[in-house]
Protein backbone atom coordinates (compact mmCIF):
# COMPACT_ATOMS: atom_id res chain seq x y z
CA UNK A 1 0.00 0.00 0.00
CA UNK A 2 2.84 2.40 0.88
CA UNK A 3 4.56 1.63 -2.43
CA UNK A 4 1.34 2.34 -4.31
CA UNK A 5 0.87 5.65 -2.49
CA UNK A 6 4.48 6.66 -3.14
CA UNK A 7 4.17 5.81 -6.82
CA UNK A 8 1.02 7.86 -7.20
CA UNK A 9 2.64 10.86 -5.51
CA UNK A 10 5.50 10.65 -8.01
CA UNK A 11 3.09 10.24 -10.91
CA UNK A 12 1.39 13.56 -10.23
CA UNK A 13 4.63 15.35 -9.25
CA UNK A 14 3.17 16.67 -6.04
CA UNK A 15 5.68 19.12 -4.55
CA UNK A 16 6.31 19.76 -0.87
CA UNK A 17 5.06 23.31 -1.26
CA UNK A 18 1.71 22.10 -2.59
CA UNK A 19 1.30 19.67 0.29
CA UNK A 20 1.72 22.58 2.68
CA UNK A 21 -1.18 24.49 1.11
CA UNK A 22 -4.65 24.06 2.54
CA UNK A 23 -7.47 23.36 0.12
CA UNK A 24 -10.34 25.84 0.20
CA UNK A 25 -13.54 24.54 -1.35
CA UNK A 26 -15.76 27.17 -2.96
CA UNK A 27 -19.03 27.80 -1.06
CA UNK A 28 -20.98 27.15 -4.26
CA UNK A 29 -19.00 24.07 -5.31
CA UNK A 30 -21.28 21.35 -6.73
CA UNK A 31 -21.44 17.85 -5.25
CA UNK A 32 -20.75 16.31 -8.65
CA UNK A 33 -19.62 17.29 -12.13
CA UNK A 34 -19.77 15.68 -15.58
CA UNK A 35 -16.54 16.14 -17.51
CA UNK A 36 -17.04 17.94 -20.81
CA UNK A 37 -14.96 17.89 -23.97
CA UNK A 38 -12.30 20.60 -23.79
CA UNK A 39 -12.07 20.60 -19.97
CA UNK A 40 -8.64 20.74 -18.35
CA UNK A 41 -7.73 19.78 -14.78
CA UNK A 42 -7.39 23.50 -14.13
CA UNK A 43 -10.96 24.09 -15.34
CA UNK A 44 -12.40 21.22 -13.32
CA UNK A 45 -10.45 22.06 -10.16
CA UNK A 46 -11.51 25.70 -10.49
CA UNK A 47 -15.14 24.60 -10.18
CA UNK A 48 -14.41 23.20 -6.72
CA UNK A 49 -11.36 25.13 -5.46
CA UNK A 50 -10.41 28.73 -4.80
CA UNK A 51 -6.86 27.68 -5.76
CA UNK A 52 -7.11 25.60 -8.98
CA UNK A 53 -3.32 25.14 -9.15
CA UNK A 54 -3.65 22.81 -6.14
CA UNK A 55 -5.40 20.23 -8.33
CA UNK A 56 -2.97 17.42 -7.34
CA UNK A 57 -4.29 17.50 -3.76
CA UNK A 58 -7.89 17.33 -4.93
CA UNK A 59 -7.20 14.20 -7.03
CA UNK A 60 -4.82 12.75 -4.42
CA UNK A 61 -4.41 9.08 -3.63
CA UNK A 62 -7.63 8.21 -5.39
CA UNK A 63 -8.09 4.53 -6.27
CA UNK A 64 -10.79 5.53 -8.72
CA UNK A 65 -8.48 8.01 -10.49
CA UNK A 66 -5.11 6.28 -10.81
CA UNK A 67 -3.89 8.90 -13.25
CA UNK A 68 -5.67 12.28 -13.33
CA UNK A 69 -4.33 12.77 -16.85
CA UNK A 70 -6.74 9.99 -17.91
CA UNK A 71 -10.07 11.55 -16.94
CA UNK A 72 -12.37 11.49 -19.97
CA UNK A 73 -15.34 13.56 -21.13
CA UNK A 74 -18.53 11.94 -19.87
CA UNK A 75 -16.98 10.80 -16.58
CA UNK A 76 -18.87 11.81 -13.44
CA UNK A 77 -16.73 13.26 -10.65
CA UNK A 78 -18.04 13.48 -7.07
CA UNK A 79 -16.74 15.68 -4.25
CA UNK A 80 -16.26 13.71 -1.01
CA UNK A 81 -14.35 14.19 2.25
CA UNK A 82 -11.95 11.77 3.93
CA UNK A 83 -11.73 10.83 7.62
CA UNK A 84 -9.78 14.03 8.36
CA UNK A 85 -12.39 16.16 6.62
CA UNK A 86 -10.14 16.86 3.65
CA UNK A 87 -11.83 17.10 0.22
CA UNK A 88 -11.08 14.83 -2.71
CA UNK A 89 -12.63 13.95 -6.05
CA UNK A 90 -13.70 10.42 -6.89
CA UNK A 91 -15.11 9.04 -10.09
CA UNK A 92 -18.84 8.42 -9.80
CA UNK A 93 -20.42 5.02 -10.30
CA UNK A 94 -23.81 5.53 -11.92
CA UNK A 95 -26.41 2.82 -11.36
CA UNK A 96 -26.84 0.34 -14.21
CA UNK A 97 -30.22 0.21 -15.90
CA UNK A 98 -31.18 -2.86 -17.92
CA UNK A 99 -33.75 -1.15 -20.15
CA UNK A 100 -32.83 -1.35 -23.87
CA UNK A 101 -31.06 1.76 -25.15
CA UNK A 102 -29.31 2.66 -28.39
CA UNK A 103 -25.86 4.11 -27.92
CA UNK A 104 -25.74 7.26 -30.02
CA UNK A 105 -22.12 8.34 -29.54
CA UNK A 106 -18.94 6.57 -28.54
CA UNK A 107 -17.21 7.89 -25.46
CA UNK A 108 -14.68 10.59 -26.27
CA UNK A 109 -11.25 8.97 -25.93
CA UNK A 110 -9.26 12.17 -25.45
CA UNK A 111 -8.24 12.37 -21.78
CA UNK A 112 -8.27 15.57 -19.74
CA UNK A 113 -4.90 17.08 -18.81
CA UNK A 114 -3.66 20.01 -16.71
CA UNK A 115 -3.21 22.73 -19.33
CA UNK A 116 -2.27 21.18 -22.67
CA UNK A 117 -0.03 23.11 -25.03
CA UNK A 118 -2.48 22.96 -27.93
CA UNK A 119 -4.98 25.06 -25.97
CA UNK A 120 -2.64 28.03 -25.70
CA UNK A 121 -0.18 27.40 -28.56
CA UNK A 122 -1.91 29.85 -30.95
CA UNK A 123 -1.38 32.59 -28.38
CA UNK A 124 2.24 31.92 -27.38
CA UNK A 125 3.84 30.44 -30.43
CA UNK A 126 5.95 33.12 -32.01
CA UNK A 127 6.67 36.00 -29.64
CA UNK A 128 9.88 36.21 -27.68
CA UNK A 129 12.08 38.63 -25.75
CA UNK A 130 15.71 39.49 -26.41
CA UNK A 131 18.13 41.96 -24.90
CA UNK A 132 19.68 44.57 -27.19
CA UNK A 133 23.04 42.79 -26.95
CA UNK A 134 21.43 39.48 -28.00
CA UNK A 135 19.68 41.11 -30.97
CA UNK A 136 22.83 42.86 -32.14
CA UNK A 137 24.63 39.51 -32.18
CA UNK A 138 22.10 37.82 -34.50
CA UNK A 139 22.53 37.36 -38.28
CA UNK A 140 20.26 39.49 -40.44
CA UNK A 141 19.04 40.01 -44.00
CA UNK A 142 21.31 42.21 -46.14
CA UNK A 143 19.27 42.11 -49.37
CA UNK A 144 17.37 39.97 -51.88
CA UNK A 145 17.79 38.56 -55.40
CA UNK A 146 15.62 41.29 -57.00
CA UNK A 147 16.89 44.35 -55.13
CA UNK A 148 13.37 44.94 -53.81
CA UNK A 149 12.99 47.01 -50.65
CA UNK A 150 10.77 44.26 -49.26
CA UNK A 151 10.37 40.55 -50.01
CA UNK A 152 7.51 38.04 -50.01
CA UNK A 153 7.08 34.29 -50.55
CA UNK A 154 9.05 32.77 -53.38
CA UNK A 155 11.96 35.19 -53.21
CA UNK A 156 15.49 34.55 -52.02
CA UNK A 157 17.10 36.73 -49.38
CA UNK A 158 20.74 36.86 -48.31
CA UNK A 159 22.03 36.58 -44.74
CA UNK A 160 25.36 37.78 -43.33
CA UNK A 161 26.12 34.45 -41.67
CA UNK A 162 27.01 30.84 -42.45
CA UNK A 163 23.67 29.02 -42.23
CA UNK A 164 22.90 25.29 -42.35
CA UNK A 165 21.45 24.15 -45.69
CA UNK A 166 18.00 22.60 -45.21
CA UNK A 167 17.50 24.24 -41.81
CA UNK A 168 14.30 26.29 -41.41
CA UNK A 169 14.69 29.78 -40.02
CA UNK A 170 12.32 32.29 -38.47
CA UNK A 171 12.66 35.90 -39.56
CA UNK A 172 11.99 38.55 -36.92
CA UNK A 173 11.62 42.29 -36.48
CA UNK A 174 12.62 44.08 -33.30
CA UNK A 175 9.60 45.44 -31.45
CA UNK A 176 9.34 48.15 -28.83
CA UNK A 177 11.44 48.21 -25.70
CA UNK A 178 9.85 46.69 -22.59
CA UNK A 179 10.28 49.26 -19.81
CA UNK A 180 10.09 48.63 -16.09
CA UNK A 181 7.69 51.34 -14.82
CA UNK A 182 9.24 51.17 -11.35
CA UNK A 183 12.90 51.64 -12.38
CA UNK A 184 12.66 52.86 -16.03
CA UNK A 185 15.11 50.06 -16.90
CA UNK A 186 14.85 48.46 -20.34
CA UNK A 187 14.00 44.81 -19.57
CA UNK A 188 14.33 43.65 -23.18
CA UNK A 189 12.73 43.95 -26.60
CA UNK A 190 9.71 42.04 -27.83
CA UNK A 191 10.58 40.37 -31.14
CA UNK A 192 7.92 39.64 -33.76
CA UNK A 193 7.95 36.83 -36.31
CA UNK A 194 7.42 38.22 -39.82
CA UNK A 195 8.13 35.09 -41.85
CA UNK A 196 9.92 31.78 -42.26
CA UNK A 197 12.22 30.28 -44.85
CA UNK A 198 14.69 27.52 -45.50
CA UNK A 199 18.42 27.88 -46.08
CA UNK A 200 19.12 26.83 -49.67
CA UNK A 201 22.79 27.75 -49.79
CA UNK A 202 25.37 28.17 -47.08
CA UNK A 203 27.69 31.11 -47.07
CA UNK A 204 31.33 31.67 -46.26
CA UNK A 205 31.66 34.86 -44.30
CA UNK A 206 35.42 34.47 -44.17
CA UNK A 207 35.18 35.43 -47.86
CA UNK A 208 32.27 37.83 -47.34
CA UNK A 209 29.88 35.39 -49.08
CA UNK A 210 26.35 35.48 -47.56
CA UNK A 211 23.99 32.53 -47.11
CA UNK A 212 20.69 32.21 -49.00
CA UNK A 213 17.21 31.69 -47.54
CA UNK A 214 14.22 30.83 -49.74
CA UNK A 215 11.13 32.51 -48.26
CA UNK A 216 8.17 30.15 -47.90
CA UNK A 217 6.10 31.60 -45.05
CA UNK A 218 6.05 35.39 -45.11
CA UNK A 219 3.46 36.83 -42.73
CA UNK A 220 4.13 40.39 -43.88
CA UNK A 221 6.70 42.28 -45.96
CA UNK A 222 10.24 41.31 -45.04
CA UNK A 223 12.88 44.02 -45.23
CA UNK A 224 16.66 44.21 -45.00
CA UNK A 225 17.79 44.28 -41.39
CA UNK A 226 15.30 41.65 -40.20
CA UNK A 227 17.23 39.08 -38.16
CA UNK A 228 16.99 35.29 -38.30
CA UNK A 229 16.86 32.47 -35.77
CA UNK A 230 16.58 28.71 -36.34
CA UNK A 231 12.93 27.65 -36.19
CA UNK A 232 12.02 26.11 -32.79
CA UNK A 233 14.80 27.98 -30.93
CA UNK A 234 12.10 30.22 -29.48
CA UNK A 235 9.23 27.72 -29.65
CA UNK A 236 10.15 24.88 -27.28
CA UNK A 237 7.38 24.31 -24.73
CA UNK A 238 6.27 21.29 -22.69
CA UNK A 239 3.29 19.35 -24.05
CA UNK A 240 1.52 19.91 -20.72
CA UNK A 241 2.11 22.76 -18.28
CA UNK A 242 2.17 21.73 -14.61
CA UNK A 243 1.18 24.70 -12.48
CA UNK A 244 2.27 25.75 -9.02
CA UNK A 245 1.76 28.80 -6.82
CA UNK A 246 4.51 31.36 -7.36
CA UNK A 247 6.99 32.17 -4.61
CA UNK A 248 5.44 34.16 -1.75
CA UNK A 249 8.03 36.91 -2.16
CA UNK A 250 7.21 37.51 -5.81
CA UNK A 251 5.54 40.83 -6.59
CA UNK A 252 5.56 42.65 -9.89
CA UNK A 253 3.57 44.45 -12.55
CA UNK A 254 2.10 43.74 -15.96
CA UNK A 255 4.26 45.92 -18.19
CA UNK A 256 3.19 44.98 -21.72
CA UNK A 257 1.21 42.62 -23.93
CA UNK A 258 1.96 40.94 -27.25
CA UNK A 259 -1.05 42.70 -28.80
CA UNK A 260 0.25 46.12 -27.84
CA UNK A 261 -3.13 47.00 -26.37
CA UNK A 262 -3.64 48.38 -22.87
CA UNK A 263 -6.50 46.02 -21.94
CA UNK A 264 -6.67 42.26 -22.38
CA UNK A 265 -8.72 39.21 -21.38
CA UNK A 266 -8.56 35.42 -21.02
CA UNK A 267 -5.85 33.72 -23.13
CA UNK A 268 -4.17 37.00 -24.01
CA UNK A 269 -0.41 37.02 -23.42
CA UNK A 270 1.11 39.62 -21.10
CA UNK A 271 4.60 40.39 -19.85
CA UNK A 272 5.57 40.96 -16.23
CA UNK A 273 8.64 42.77 -14.96
CA UNK A 274 10.08 39.75 -13.14
CA UNK A 275 12.16 36.89 -14.52
CA UNK A 276 14.64 34.17 -13.62
CA UNK A 277 16.74 36.67 -11.66
CA UNK A 278 13.78 36.83 -9.22
CA UNK A 279 13.32 33.01 -9.27
CA UNK A 280 10.27 33.02 -11.54
CA UNK A 281 9.60 29.54 -12.99
CA UNK A 282 7.58 28.12 -15.85
CA UNK A 283 4.13 27.15 -14.56
CA UNK A 284 4.06 29.77 -11.79
CA UNK A 285 0.52 30.98 -11.14
CA UNK A 286 0.10 34.63 -10.10
CA UNK A 287 -2.89 36.59 -8.88
CA UNK A 288 -3.55 39.85 -10.70
CA UNK A 289 -4.78 42.73 -8.56
CA UNK A 290 -5.65 46.38 -9.10
CA UNK A 291 -5.60 49.21 -6.59
CA UNK A 292 -8.97 50.89 -6.21
CA UNK A 293 -9.26 54.47 -7.49
CA UNK A 294 -7.73 57.10 -5.22
CA UNK A 295 -9.96 59.43 -3.23
CA UNK A 296 -9.31 62.94 -1.88
CA UNK A 297 -11.30 65.03 0.58
CA UNK A 298 -12.47 68.34 -0.88
CA UNK A 299 -14.62 71.23 0.35
CA UNK A 300 -17.63 69.50 -1.20
CA UNK A 301 -16.81 66.05 0.22
CA UNK A 302 -14.82 63.01 -0.97
CA UNK A 303 -14.10 62.77 -4.67
CA UNK A 304 -12.13 60.50 -6.92
CA UNK A 305 -8.76 62.09 -7.62
CA UNK A 306 -9.35 61.84 -11.36
CA UNK A 307 -12.49 63.98 -10.98
CA UNK A 308 -11.00 66.77 -8.89
CA UNK A 309 -9.41 70.00 -10.03
CA UNK A 310 -5.77 70.24 -10.92
CA UNK A 311 -5.26 72.40 -7.81
CA UNK A 312 -6.58 69.63 -5.54
CA UNK A 313 -4.31 67.10 -7.21
CA UNK A 314 -1.28 69.39 -6.81
CA UNK A 315 -2.13 70.04 -3.17
CA UNK A 316 -2.11 66.32 -2.43
CA UNK A 317 1.31 64.79 -3.12
CA UNK A 318 0.08 61.21 -2.72
CA UNK A 319 -2.95 61.82 -5.00
CA UNK A 320 -5.12 60.20 -2.32
CA UNK A 321 -6.15 60.91 1.25
CA UNK A 322 -6.65 57.18 1.82
CA UNK A 323 -4.65 54.02 1.29
CA UNK A 324 -7.18 52.41 -1.01
CA UNK A 325 -7.32 48.58 -1.07
CA UNK A 326 -6.31 46.37 -3.98
CA UNK A 327 -8.77 43.84 -5.34
CA UNK A 328 -7.98 40.51 -7.03
CA UNK A 329 -9.24 40.50 -10.62
CA UNK A 330 -7.58 37.55 -12.36
CA UNK A 331 -4.99 34.79 -12.62
CA UNK A 332 -2.07 34.33 -15.02
CA UNK A 333 0.36 31.47 -15.63
CA UNK A 334 3.99 32.03 -16.61
CA UNK A 335 4.98 29.99 -19.66
CA UNK A 336 8.26 31.61 -20.71
CA UNK A 337 10.94 33.03 -18.42
CA UNK A 338 13.77 35.38 -19.36
CA UNK A 339 16.31 37.11 -17.15
CA UNK A 340 14.31 40.21 -16.22
CA UNK A 341 10.90 39.62 -17.78
CA UNK A 342 8.45 36.75 -18.14
CA UNK A 343 5.59 35.99 -20.51
CA UNK A 344 2.32 34.80 -18.98
CA UNK A 345 -1.06 33.75 -20.31
CA UNK A 346 -4.27 34.96 -18.69
CA UNK A 347 -6.15 31.99 -17.22
CA UNK A 348 -9.05 33.91 -15.72
CA UNK A 349 -10.17 37.54 -15.47
CA UNK A 350 -13.17 39.14 -13.80
CA UNK A 351 -12.71 42.29 -15.89
CA UNK A 352 -10.25 43.44 -18.58
CA UNK A 353 -6.70 43.43 -17.25
CA UNK A 354 -4.43 46.41 -17.88
CA UNK A 355 -0.83 47.47 -18.04
CA UNK A 356 0.38 48.35 -14.50
CA UNK A 357 -1.95 45.86 -12.79
CA UNK A 358 -0.06 44.13 -10.00
CA UNK A 359 0.89 40.45 -9.91
CA UNK A 360 1.80 38.46 -6.82
CA UNK A 361 1.80 34.99 -5.33
CA UNK A 362 -1.79 33.74 -4.89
Amino acid sequence: MLIRIFSMILAITLSVSLMADELKIKPDAPKSYIVKKGDTLWDISGIFLNQPWLWPKLWRLNPEINNPHLIYPGDELRLVFDEQGQPMLVKGKPELKWSPKIRKNLKDQNPVSTLPLHVIAPFIRYDSVKSLAEIEGLPYIIGSEEAYKSSLDGLKVYINSDLVVGQSYGIYNKGDAILDPETSEILGYNIKLVGTGKASKTGDMSKKQPSTIYLDGAKREIRSGAFVLPVNDEQQYPSVFTMQAASEELKGLIVSSVTGLREFAKLDVVMINKGSSESVKTGDVLTVSRKSPSVVETDTGPQYTSDTSRWNRMANDSNSDYDMPSEDIGKVMVFRVYDKVSMAIILQSEKPLRVLDGVAAP
